[in-house]
């Protein structure tokens, strides 16, 4: 049922390790900040739940063929400009966006579309165009976000060639 990672493994037994150094150095100041963890974790409960919901709803209601066709890896730069520009449009938070990003691939995205749709999702802000030509100027904002989106499709490339 469940997928056993060495990384993971690896990863928690450092956590543990750390976490034990830090109780024989302070108790106190240990306590303190896993108190602190904690009330993080429960912060981000809601988003959490909201990062799951959205996947669930995308990977239900999109057919994974339909991804294929769209932004497959046989699609080439016409997928890779799909998913750039669905990145540069939405508006998503970055922790929701790599593992819909994940489960796209799962679903028939190429590495490269899906390398492109994150990079232009946390480079472009479409969304916040209007506001940003109030603040920065009109010229600024266009030429910063027309470089940011070659710079974007550069990155995916590249990214795809190491990936891939």
């Amino acid at each position: 049922m469940f997928e056993v990672s060495v990384t993971a493994i690896v990863i928690d037994a450092l956590v543990a390790a750390c976490l034990v150094a830090s109780l024989v150095k302070s108790r106190e100041k240990t306590k303190q900040a896993l108190l602190i963890a904690f009330n993080a974790t429960k912060r981000m409960g809601p988003s959490v739940l909201a990062i799951i919901a959205v996947i669930g709803i995308i990977v239900g209601f999109i057919p994974p063929e339909w991804i294929a066709s769209a932004i497959g890896g046989d699609k080439g730069i016409v997928g890779i400009l799909i998913a750039a520009f669905l990145g540069a449009v939405l508006f998503i938070p970055a922790i929701i966006a790599f593992p819909l990003a994940k489960s796209l691939l799962a679903m028939g995205a190429g590495v490269t579309a899906m390398a492109a749709f994150i990079t232009t999702l946390t480079m472009i802000g479409f969304v916040f165009l209007p506001l940003e030509i109030k603040e920065l100027g009109k010229k600024f904002a266009i030429l910063r976000n027309g470089l940011s989106f070659i710079v974007a499709i550069i990155i995916a490339l590249l990214m795809g060639l190491i990936l891939a």
